[in-house]
């Protein structure tokens, strides 16, 4: 693949606008791997679909590499607006025919609109959090399902950001990304070890609230209100490891009365979410 046709340079030169028709062509082989992991690692880029989505990650201040657009989608305004700002900033754009989009996305009925973008990962030594500040950590999350959901709900309560610990599912897999509906632009994300966390955890001023099955303190009453917090949720299968159990300040559980003996973690800690950051939120909306 030569450097003009390979969307990981591309930014750098001057914008260019294609018409792509062949699943054969190297830049559409290239972002169709983006699917996998190894490439987005190798890259340090990922993919996400949708016109509205696109459109919310330019007005957070994210740089299109690669715009990709059905056909059917040129002379719309909107389009054309991206389009011609991925151009001026250096992107490419692809106009492609629907058996690409489809090929790229993996789905029968393909968003008209996608876009590379470069992913951005927080190192956790950067963070200090303050007064009512609530961050979420995920201890070897595996369903992408779930982390996008709870990016989702970090930022529909206005939490400041999670943090990934240890082998936890890449957050800018399609799948994630589908499920954040837009949030993994809004949403600051921070990549750290177990012992990166705990290091981390010991020097801030931080109240670790962990969720355990074994917990004995109703997460209810917790003084959230004032203290700078990071809400501490375990696997799927396992829950938090003793390790990460000893590093909090408190244990919470949700009280149950049913049958299941636990909740979806994204429910989980979407409760517990909304709890911690309880005396911040109103009905008022702070955007008007």
């Amino acid at each position: 693949m030569s450097e003009h046709d390979n969307p990981r340079t591309c930014a750098a030169r001057v914008g260019q606008v294609k018409e792509v028709t062949s699943l054969s062509n190297p830049v559409i082989k290239d972002i169709r791997a983006l699917a996998m992991k190894k490439h987005r690692d190798e890259t340090g880029t990922f993919l996400a679909e949708g016109l509205k989505l696109v459109i919310d990650a330019i007005d957070l201040g994210w740089a299109i590499r690669t715009l990709i657009y059905a056909k059917n989608q040129r002379g719309k305004e909107q389009v054309e607006k991206i389009a011609a700002l991925t151009v001026a900033r250096g992107g490419l754009v692809l106009e492609v025919s629907e058996k690409v989009l489809t090929a790229i996305t993996r789905r029968d009925n393909p968003q008209a609109v996608i876009a590379v973008f470069d992913q951005k990962l927080a190192p956790i030594g950067g963070i200090s959090p303050s007064k009512d500040e609530t961050w979420i950590a995920l201890d070897r999350v595996r369903d992408p399902g779930n982390l996008g959901t709870i990016i989702r709900t970090a930022d529909a309560a206005g939490a400041s950001g999670v943090i990934l610990i240890g082998e936890t599912v890449d957050p800018f897999s399609m799948e994630t990304v589908r499920a954040t509906m837009g949030s993994v632009f809004a949403v600051p994300l921070v990549r750290a070890t177990e012992a990166e966390f705990l290091s981390w955890s010991k020097k801030s001023s931080v109240l670790v609230v962990g969720s355990h099955l074994k917990g004995s303190v109703d997460y209810r009453t917790i003084g959230y209100k004032g203290n700078p917090v990071v809400l501490l949720m375990g696997n799927e299968q396992q829950g938090l490891p003793d390790t990460l159990a000893k590093a909090c300040g408190k244990l919470a559980r949700i009280p149950q009365t049913g049958r299941a003996d636990s909740l979806n973690l994204a429910i989980a800690t979407g409760v517990m979410l909304f709890e911690a950051r309880r005396h911040l939120l109103s009905l008022e909306d702070p955007r008007a």
